[in-house]
């Protein structure tokens, strides 16, 4: 069965945990957990209500949090990596985050997944009437920015990121725009 977007399910909570529990304890791009959280059936449960009311049109939302798709990543039932569209850009967003972020689980890295999930939110954006997005990577993460390229990024700025509390460094960050 080839790569699929699936809406989050409490059905795929055990390939689910087993992908949040693969990546340890480091944040997780696309998936929309807080960092830390346990892959238990609680967070998996809260995560599937928060996907739900995030792709609600008009849903209120809280302060400075933007509309978006999350989507797991799969290969028949098992859950490879997150992708999430952001439907719009906030000021912090527009400098770090971009319209889409994803990851792809460490054991099932170059097979292609990245490239066939960008592609497919690609498709959706277009068919929602998006011209181009936004996308972001570190600068040093060349399996990311060789996939953005392949899917028509064309890179605008590299810059300094955000501060990370956790490590006391900054990372540089590519700024990519995608033509739709």
């Amino acid at each position: 069965m080839p790569i699929a977007l699936a809406t989050p399910s409490i059905d795929l909570f055990d390939s689910w945990a087993a992908t949040v529990a693969e990546f340890g304890d480091v944040h997780i791009d696309g998936a929309g957990l807080e960092f830390g959280t346990a892959p238990d059936r609680a967070a998996c449960e809260e995560f599937v209500a928060k996907a739900e009311l995030y792709g609600r049109p008009g849903a209120a939302l809280p302060d400075g949090h933007v509309a978006c798709d999350y989507f797991w990543i799969v290969d028949a039932d098992e859950v490879v990596g997150f992708i999430a569209f952001r439907r719009e850009l906030n000021d912090w967003l527009r400098s770090f985050g971009g319209h889409i972020g994803y990851s792809v689980r460490p054991s099932r890295r170059r097979e292609g997944i990245a490239r066939t999930a960008l592609d497919l939110v690609l498709d959706r954006a277009r068919a929602q009437g998006y011209d181009r997005v936004m996308i972001t990577c570190d600068d040093d993460n060349a399996g990311s920015y060789r996939t953005i390229e392949g899917a028509g990024g064309e890179l605008v700025d590299t810059i300094d990121g955000p501060d990370d509390a956790a490590s006391g460094s900054i990372a540089r960050l590519r700024q990519y725009w995608i033509a739709l």
